[in-house]
């Protein structure tokens, strides 16, 4: 499970780079960092629903 936190805190990061990207003037990197937040994002929400169905199915 801790894994899920640190996609979920590494989305969070890259979303700040965003921010500060765009802020800055950087808009491809700001864009670049959106993507990589996404793609982590997606990553734990995937991991968390697949051990949630493990685990109601009686697994680990």
């Amino acid at each position: 499970m801790r894994h899920v936190y640190i996609r979920g805190i590494m989305s969070l990061i890259w979303i700040a780079a965003a921010i500060v990207s765009g802020v800055s003037g950087n808009i491809q990197m700001a864009a670049l960092y959106v993507i990589l937040s996404g793609i982590f994002l997606y990553s734990a929400c995937i991991t968390e629903k697949r051990q949630k169905e493990a685990k109601d199915k009686g697994g680990k």
